[in-house]
């Protein structure tokens, strides 16, 4: 498998492309509108051709690129069915496995961050959005976020998959890129084995963050797959 980590530095996303080494077709994770160029330059390096666009939910903090990409490449969007947006391509659900070439991967839904949140397992790695970070997890403060849906999405379905799987977010804020189940069951600070549901749910109702800069753009251009430009 083809496998490359891109991060957007504005708000620290890290977008994911996976590419099948036989059919030369290629998806990507979160995509982010601002990088569309590098995307097409990369695939192009590679020569790879973009099949599919996955997002893990709708983001308040950036622009997908999946809209542009369907226009530009013919790419197909894949979202989770509760998203409450009709553009995508495909609509998924928990348990849904899907394949492009010799890539097979399997939706876990992983609400709590936002209803929609889905994370992608591909055999040895998985893609948690902002559902499990790397030494934490995504706020619970908007979007129909419940920190105690959280804790259970990702201690019934994350906590569970075997502990040397891989784990890869979609931010992180101090230059780490990788993670596993291991080392987050032992060491996450808000998810560790010394927070139970309800000290979690007590710290995530108390975090007092700042919305996030772009949320009021950025949310309604995602629901529109990315149709609408952030004003700042």
């Amino acid at each position: 498998m083809i496998f490359r980590q891109l991060f957007e530095s504005e708000t620290s996303t890290y977008t994911y492309l996976l590419g099948c080494p036989i059919t030369h077709r290629a998806l990507l994770i979160d995509p982010v509108a601002s990088e569309v160029e590098t995307y097409t330059t990369l695939l192009d390096q590679l020569g790879l051709t973009l099949f599919y666009t996955l997002e893990t939910h709708v983001h308040a903090d950036h622009i997908t690129g999946s809209g542009l990409l369907k226009e530009r490449l013919g790419s197909h969007s894949i979202v989770h069915q509760g998203a409450g947006t009709l553009c995508p391509d495909l609509l998924v659900s928990d348990g849904v496995r899907l394949q492009m070439g010799s890539i097979e991967w399997h939706v876990l839904h992983t609400p709590g961050h936002t209803q929609s949140c889905v994370s992608y397992l591909f055999n040895d790695r998985v893609f948690t959005g902002d559902a499990l970070l790397i030494g934490g997890c995504g706020r619970t403060d908007f979007q129909q976020g419940d920190p105690g849906q959280l804790f259970d999405s990702i201690h019934q379905k994350l906590f569970t998959l075997p502990p040397e799987t891989l784990v890869y977010p979609g931010h992180d804020y101090q230059g780490l890129t990788v993670s596993s189940i291991r080392q987050e069951i032992q060491k996450n600070n808000r998810l560790g084995p010394d927070v139970d549901r309800n000290t979690f749910i007590q710290l995530m109702n108390h975090l007092d963050l700042p919305l996030p800069r772009h949320i009021h753009a950025a949310v309604p251009a995602n629901l529109a797959c990315g149709k609408v430009d952030v004003t700042p």
